[in-house]
């Protein structure tokens, strides 16, 4: 953990406004809906907050630089927005693209408070200047293998990417079926076609495939292949990541893209708060939000708590991340120290498994939660 000198600043009284640094993918190789949806949430509670009188009467800003899925982009965009003057970041949706700005949020001195990114180590060592509102991976994934124990699956196959967030995602499934009699057979996009992955899935005799991967590319084109695959007309697919959770899922692949169940942070049923941020949310996507769209809103909502009530210096903004208690659109938000976290977590958000309803795939079945 690094406390540098510069980490505090004196407050500025002049009524200028007070700057929060945004990272969010919007273009690809990042995942660009769940950009939007996560800009949206942003976007949505700082025009709230504005018209409720800002933090101490000056307009919150948001500063919004677009990370791509790049890595080395965002921490580019952390020294930049630091420089400017933010009183703290929010965002990210990418696991790998938010260790690298958690990082140098770390060795700058500026809080951040990342809204979706699940990798459990977000820092390699325990940090002040770091939170996190979305569940770590090893928490919801643990529920999505009890999810597939109780389907009935302990042949599991899963088709991954070359990426530390799939890997560890592996990782996670295997150590928790195991002792449960489960089996996990991994396969690697890099070597296998589409129709190869069939092929290993028949002679693996797995009743179930994860995709662990990228969209569209090489998601879509390995769900075409299963679907069409007589021998494998009773295999179950499986997406924890969240892959199908957005439009664009469901309008590249169709019936296709139904019954793949996937990890949804959002409660069975909203209360009154989450139900008026939906109908926001809605008419500013102009569709149905996911739970990334609520992730950035109640990320707003805690930094702009945090800000009226512990002022707009750095490090005493870092330093009060224990103190919050805010009211999301999901529950009530609480940040602690996790065992085998190394960020301040908010333990836990509702989890969902869920997927698209065979007969209506533009509606969600709620399968499991945990």
């Amino acid at each position: 953990m690094n406390t540098p000198p510069s980490a505090s600043g004196p407050e500025r009284t002049d009524g200028s406004s007070v700057r929060i640094g945004a990272l969010v993918p919007l273009t690809r190789p990042g995942w660009v809906g769940a950009g939007q949806h996560l800009l949206a949430g942003l976007e949505l509670a700082v025009s709230e907050v504005n018209e409720a009188g800002g933090i101490g009467g000056r307009p919150l800003e948001l500063l919004v630089r677009d990370t791509a899925a790049d890595p080395q982009k965002a921490a580019a965009a952390v020294d930049e927005l630091a420089a400017l003057g933010v009183a703290a970041l929010a965002g990210e949706y990418h696991s790998v693209v938010a260790r690298a700005a958690a990082a140098r949020a770390d060795a700058l001195g500026l809080p951040f408070l990342c809204s979706s990114a699940v990798l459990d180590a977000l820092t390699e060592e325990p940090t002040q200047w770091v939170a996190r509102l979305a569940p770590a991976q090893s928490h919801g994934w643990r529920i999505y293998a009890d999810f597939l124990l109780g389907a009935g699956h302990s042949r599991i196959a899963v088709v991954a990417d070359a990426s530390v967030y799939w890997a560890s995602g592996a990782r996670i499934l295997r150590e928790h079926l195991a002792p449960r009699g489960g089996t996990v057979i991994e396969l690697a996009t890099s070597e296998l076609s589409p129709a190869q992955v069939c092929d290993a899935l028949v002679d693996n005799g797995a009743t179930a495939l994860l995709l662990l991967t990228g969209f569209p590319e090489p998601a879509v084109p390995i769900v075409r292949s299963v679907r069409r695959d007589p021998r494998l007309a009773e295999i179950m697919m499986g997406a924890p990541a969240g892959q199908p959770e957005f439009a664009e899922w469901a309008e590249l692949l169709g019936e296709d893209g139904a019954a793949i169940p996937f990890l949804r942070y959002l409660p069975e049923h909203l209360g009154p708060l989450g139900a008026r941020v939906e109908a926001a949310l809605r008419e500013r996507l102009t569709e149905a939000p996911s739970f990334v769209a609520f992730e950035g809103y109640d990320t707003i909502t805690v930094l702009a708590d945090l800000l009226r009530s512990h002022g707009t210096d750095r490090a005493g903004a870092a330093g009060s991340w224990p103190s919050v208690e805010v009211e999301g659109t999901r529950g009530q938000i609480r940040f602690s120290r996790t065992p085998g976290i190394s960020v301040w977590q908010w333990a836990w958000t509702p989890v969902q498994v869920v997927d698209r309803d065979p007969s209506h795939p533009e509606q969600f079945r709620i399968l499991h939660t945990g």
